[in-house]
């Protein structure tokens, strides 16, 4: 009887753990379709640390952010995270959707070339 007890227990918290991250995601969309992207980067954190155990969630997290740049004029930012999504998740419907705002963006003239890239600097 214990066991079925800790069981029940253990499957609600996880339960529990994903509704967490639904409201997040949910809340950061509410609040992009708002017009406050401040808000919507803090639902997006909270989301995202709530979902690490769930990789799959973690394109569409990045790509409400790179929208959430565009409209903070990030433009530099949002592209670094499409391509973000482009490399991690190359098959997904976000790497899809990424690639398109790649090109709004560089046919609005918003796109940094490629000459200007940056690399990280050894540590």
């Amino acid at each position: 009887m214990r066991i079925l007890l800790i069981l029940v227990m253990a499957l609600s918290a996880v339960g529990c753990n994903s509704m967490s991250m639904d409201y997040h995601l949910d809340e950061a969309y509410k609040q992009y379709n708002a017009g406050d992207c401040d808000k919507a980067m803090l639902e997006l954190s909270q989301a995202e640390r709530k979902s690490r155990s769930r990789s799959y969630v973690q394109p569409e997290i990045s790509l409400l952010r790179g929208q959430c740049l565009e409209r903070e004029n990030l433009f530099v930012d949002a592209a670094q995270t499409y391509q973000f999504i482009i490399a991690r998740y190359p098959a997904s419907e976000y790497a899809y959707r990424a690639r398109a705002r790649l090109d709004t963006l560089q046919q609005l003239g918003h796109k940094p070339n490629q000459a200007a890239k940056v690399s990280a600097a050894p540590l």
